[in-house]
Formats: structure tokens, C-alpha cells, sequence
């Protein structure tokens, strides 16, 4: 059996309570944790990505303002009282702070987007440069509000999967 099957076999077992606390790290929404914990047993990482992906799409406002307010502005440093820092920091890795150009743009991307939405924007920004999610940023800003709702929900998914593949492995 290898590590992450072995981890995910422990996460299968764990008693309800601390099976949703570890998903809630993922994606702060209770009732999509409680959703993901009572599918299990999963029987490998790719059922359980499926389940997770599943229960974001059908989170409520309510529910997504919540999980938006553990994540910081991109570009911006976390506060650890307030967001997932240690995991923020990592994700946005890709983000040089040391490029004005990069930074200010983002600040400005921000500040449109959320006149825009009303919420903050949220990027998967693992494994993306500080101008890539800048494209992204802009992009995003032409969509609908019904469109940028459902990409909303699936930059958290996509977040959440990382952060239950890091735990995992």
C-alpha cells in the first residue's frame, strides 16, 4: 500500500468530527464537509476528488462568502488570525512580490473585481506565475455573475483537492 493510500485508508477511518475539521482546512463551508465525510469510504484519491468537486457545486452564498473570507487577496500576504497563511503563502508561491509592475496590477485587478462581484477573487494559484493569474484575473472580470459564481466555486474545488492531495501524500 503506499502513502497516499495508506492516508487515505486513516482519513476513511477517522471519527466524523475530525474528518470534517480536516476538510474544512480544505474549503471552509460546514455543510460540503459534512457532505464529503458521509461519502466515505472512498476507495481511491480520485473517488474522493469526485466528491469534493460534487459538493462545492451546490454550496450556497452564505456558504461561499464564509469559505471566500479564509482566503487573502491575491497578491496580498495571508493573516494568519484571519486566512489558511501557511497554505496561502505556498500557493501563491508563483506570485513575485518583489515585481511592482505585478503587484500593483494585481491590487488593481482586485480592487475591480470585487466592485465587480462584491467578493474577493479567488485564483488556483499553485503551480501559476504572478502574471498568469493576472490573465485570469482579467479574463474573469468579463464574466456574467452567474459565470463567475460557478468559476468561483471551482478555483475553491480545485483549492480544496490540493489541499486534501497535500495532506494525503
Amino acid at each position: 500500500m503506499s502513502g497516499t493510500e495508506s492516508a487515505l485508508a486513516a482519513f476513511n477511518e477517522l471519527p466524523a468530527d475530525d474528518a470534517r475539521a480536516r476538510l474544512l482546512v480544505c474549503l471552509d463551508a460546514p455543510r460540503w464537509a459534512e457532505a464529503v465525510t458521509l461519502a466515505r469510504p472512498y476507495v481511491d484519491v480520485g473517488e474522493l476528488e469526485d466528491a469534493m468537486v460534487a459538493a462545492a457545486a451546490v454550496i450556497t452564498d452564505d456558504e461561499l462568502e464564509q469559505a471566500l473570507a479564509r482566503h487573502p487577496r491575491i497578491g496580498e500576504r495571508a493573516d494568519a488570525a484571519q486566512h489558511d497563511a501557511e497554505h496561502s503563502t505556498r500557493e501563491q508561491a508563483g506570485v513575485d512580490r518583489g515585481d511592482a509592475d505585478v503587484v500593483r496590477a494585481l491590487a488593481e485587478g482586485n480592487r475591480a473585481y470585487e466592485e465587480r462581484f462584491g467578493r474577493v477573487f479567488i485564483v488556483r494559484a499553485a503551480g501559476r506565475s504572478g502574471p498568469e493569474i493576472l490573465d485570469h484575473l482579467r479574463h474573469r472580470l468579463d464574466n456574467s455573475d452567474e459565470l463567475e459564481r460557478a468559476a468561483t466555486i471551482d478555483q475553491l474545488a480545485q483549492i480544496a483537492v490540493l489541499r486534501m492531495k497535500e495532506a494525503l501524500s
